[in-house]
Order: C-alpha cells, then structure tokens, then sequence
C-alpha cells in the first residue's frame, strides 16, 4: 500500500508539470491567431484553432494547478521522460486539429503534418499554394516551438530542482548556467533573438515579411517548412541563401557553442570536436555534389557553387530547405546527403540525426583503441573530448551507451526504409526519403506526399517522433508508464489472519 501511494503522489506531481507543458503548447496552437490583424478575411478560420488551443491549455491549467507540488519536487530522469512523452504526444495530438478542421486533411495526413511540425522535421503533405495564411504560420510556430523544446521553454517559466531530468530527457543536459532554470531563460533568449535577426535579415536580402517570418523560424528551428513550393529556390538569390545559411547553421550548434561564440569565447568554439567535424563534413560532401552533379547541370559555375553548398548545410544541419531538385543528380551526391542527414547536428541543438557528438565520440574512441593496440600491455590511454569549456574523459559506459544509441538508430532506419521499399519506392528513394524522415531534416525526392500510402506515412510519424526524442526518452517513458500502471490502480485487499 505504501508503494501504491509513492507511486499515485509521483504521477500527480508527473501530471502536474506535464499540464504546464500542455499549457504552453496550447498557446502554440492559439498563437497564429495573431495573425488575423494582417490577414481578417481568415477570420472564419478561427475556431479551428480557438477550439483545441484553449482546450489543451485549459487542460494544462487545471493539472498544473491541482497536481504540481506547491514547493517543487525533484524528479528522477525516469519521471522526466514520462513528463516529456506524454507532453509531446498530447501537443502532436491536439496539434492535428487545425489541420483536420481548417487544412482538409485526414486524420492520418493530419497527424503527419503536426507531427512533423512538432518534431522540425519538415517533410510535408500541405499543398502550400492552397492552404491559408493561418495554416502556413502554424507550421511554422509549430517548429518555432518544438525546436526550442517544450520542456526548456517550461523549465524557463518555473524554478526548482525539476529541472535537470527533463532537459536531459529532452536530449538537453549540457547547461549554460548552473542554475537550469537560468540556463532555459538564456536558451530562450538567444533563440529568440536569432529568430527576430534572422526574420530582419531576410527582409533586407528581398524577402516579404510573411515569408521572412516563416523562413526565420523554420531555419533557426531547422525545421524547414517553406510558403513556398520551391522553398528557399522560389528566390534564386544568392543573399537570400547566405542569410539561410547562416541561420540554418546556427540552428545546428549547441546553445552552449552559440553562448561561447556569442562571448567571444573562439577558443572553446574551436576546439569543439562537433565544430570540427562539421567544418569538415560540409566542404567534403560540397565538393562532391559539386563535381558529382551541380558542375554539370546548372548553367553558371557561381550556381553550381551555391547549390553545392547550401544543400550540404541543410542536409548537415537537418532543415530540409532547398534550393533545387535531385531527381537528376546522380548516385555519388545522394549518398553524400543521406550520410549527412544520418549525421545531423549538435547535440543540444534544434537538429535532429545521430548528432555530431555521438560520431565524433565513436571517432575518438576508435583513434584510442588502435593507439591502445600499439601500446606496452598495461601503459593507460585516455580517450578525451572538449565539450564547452570543460575537457572530459570518455568512460567505457559512455561510450558503450552511444553505441548501442547507433545501432538501435541504423536498425530503425534501415527497417523504415525497408518498409518503404515494400510500398514499392526505390532503394535510392527509400533510404534518402527515411534518412530525412528519422533525422528530422524534410528534403524529400517524391515519396512523401498526400496520396501516399496510409501505412508509409504512419511508419514516418514513427520514425520522426522516435527520431526526435532520441528512443531511450520514448522507451523509458513508455516502459515505466506501462510499469506502474497495474500497481497504482490495484485495489488492495488486507491480509487474511
């Protein structure tokens, strides 16, 4: 009995915060509206997103309100990730509505769109030539928001030692002060402010403010969703791009990176192992979509150059903004752009992918093993990385860890691109297509689209949401609620004498 009402005291605390999450997210779903002010002829549209925005904040509310311990409670990383699955599937679910009421999507076609808007990936069955103005700029909140992460923008509004396991349970436990809550504010804070530089910059490079809002938000969020068909090509500007990229690539640092590059602390950003691998991996698959396709196929050598670089950046930092197709580009750059996107960004960023940290670990820890095989038996050979500020050493278990981390992702990816395949897409098409889909990036070559197959897209909300909160958050959230279900709501019988 005492076990049953630790566990009933620790989900009410669970359900809790998980209402001022929901809150949150449900000021995302209302947050378009501000947009009538511009565009009153939508004004009909309204109640699609006044009915699920004010209900899931309403909802958050009344749980905050009653459930959330009135000194703060600390949470196990264990808490943490059940908070941050069911906060996430509670937004992706009452996010479909808009798209459902006022978009004219199914429910299937719905889901994915919210889910992909949540998750930043990007990928898209909305007809953007079609669509409202409200629908467009929620897409874009929907990224602006699930970018940042919900539990850092809940962590920026409450204080108390809640914090530490649901930022790591949000793949966030690098800190920018020590204190978490601070550390949230200053993430907040300078994502903000990239996003009103960013949206400034591209009205200055030719873009409109609408379309300059929504290209700011979906490129720092590296999320990706365009107003336009051709994305970020509709321009074909070489300033509109070097904004883009710009904002594409801050969007794939780690907010600690970003902080130390913003305080002039260059050392630190320099010596990042993440920052050197992306130094090289952008050149390196530049060249070869350069020499492999772009030389060949577009008219000037300064196009040629731009779209090799910005479709590496885009890749790399998984945002999904393009500027051409790739039907026509042959094998050798494709195969360069799914390992990018397998790859992905910072870890701690807005990114989706492996992440560079992971990769550059295994990469160290390959360079010691061999020295160690060189070595005299016994001599000690530490494997060391600069994170921040701070040189750490890599433990076994860390390093086990982010290995069992690439496998369950290389074995999820490659049955995700076998289902398509049974849908009766390519090989080539398959694998670039779930690439983009589990590494939250949204460059697509033709399979995702409306019509496609129900059980095609349902394995892509799959493989986004999984890809999003990094598998270990899903299956220790799930587990645990499965776990304790049973014993808290058994009734208990005394003891027979």
């Amino acid at each position: 009995m005492r076990h049953q009402s630790f566990l009933r005291q620790r989900y009410q605390a669970i359900l809790g915060y998980t209402g001022l999450t929901c809150a949150i997210a449900g000021l995302c779903i209302l947050a378009p509206l501000l947009a009538l002010f511009a565009y009153p002829e939508e004004a009909n549209l309204a109640w699609g997103f006044l009915l699920p925005g004010l209900a899931l904040s309403g909802l958050g509310v009344i749980l905050w309100r009653s459930l959330a311990p009135k000194s703060g409670a600390t949470l196990t990383l264990q808490e943490g990730s059940v908070i941050v699955v069911l906060s996430w599937f509670l937004a992706v679910l009452f996010g479909t509505v808009p798209f459902l009421t006022v978009g004219g999507l199914n429910f299937t076609q719905a889901a994915f769109e919210s889910t992909s808007g949540w998750t930043t990936t990007g990928l898209s069955v909305v007809d953007v030539t079609a669509t409202s103005n409200l629908i467009l700029l929620y897409r874009s909140i929907m990224e602006l928001f699930g970018g940042a992460g919900l539990a850092i923008i809940t962590l920026s509004a409450i204080a108390g030692p809640v914090g530490a396991s649901l930022s790591s349970a949000e793949g966030r436990s690098e800190q920018l002060a020590p204190n978490v809550r601070r550390s949230s504010k200053l993430v907040v804070i300078i994502y903000s402010s990239l996003c009103a530089i960013g949206v400034v910059a591209l009205r200055i490079a030719g873009v409109g403010w609408f379309d300059a809002v929504n290209h700011s938000f979906a490129a720092l969020s590296t999320g990706g969703f365009s107003t336009r068909p051709d994305s970020i090509g509709y321009w074909d500007s070489p300033f509109v791009e070097a904004v883009t990229i710009v904002l594409m690539l801050f969007g794939g640092l780690n907010f600690v990176t970003i902080y130390l590059l913003l305080t002039g602390s260059i050392k630190s950003v320099v010596r990042n192992g993440q920052v050197r691998l992306q130094a090289l991996m952008i050149p390196l698959v530049a060249v070869i979509i350069f020499f492999g396709s772009a030389v060949s196929l577009y008219p000037t050598l300064g196009k040629a150059v731009r779209v090799s670089i910005f479709e590496s950046v885009t890749a790399l930092t998984t945002t999904g903004f393009s500027t051409v197709g790739y039907g026509d580009w042959n094998s050798l750059p494709w195969i360069g752009m799914i390992v990018l996107m397998l790859i992905g960004g910072g870890a701690g960023s807005t990114a989706g992918g492996i992440k560079q940290l992971r990769i550059y670990i295994l990469y160290r820890a390959l360079i010691s093993e061999s020295r160690q095989m060189l070595l005299p038996k016994g001599a000690i050979n530490e494997t060391q990385i600069w994170q921040g500020e701070q040189r750490r050493f890599l433990q076994a278990k860390q390093i086990r860890q982010v290995s069992l981390f690439v496998f369950l992702y290389m074995a999820l990816f490659f049955i995700g691109s076998a289902i398509m395949m049974g849908y009766g897409y390519s090989l080539q098409d398959s694998l670039f297509e779930y690439a983009s889909t589990m590494g939250t990036v949204g460059l697509s070559v033709g399979p995702t689209a409306a019509d496609a197959p129900v059980g095609m897209l349902w394995a892509q909300i799959v493989g986004m949401f999984l890809g999003r909160l990094e598998f270990f958050t899903v299956f220790v959230g799930v587990a645990c609620m499965i776990r304790d279900f049973k014993p808290m709501v058994s009734r208990q019988t005394k003891p027979s004498s």
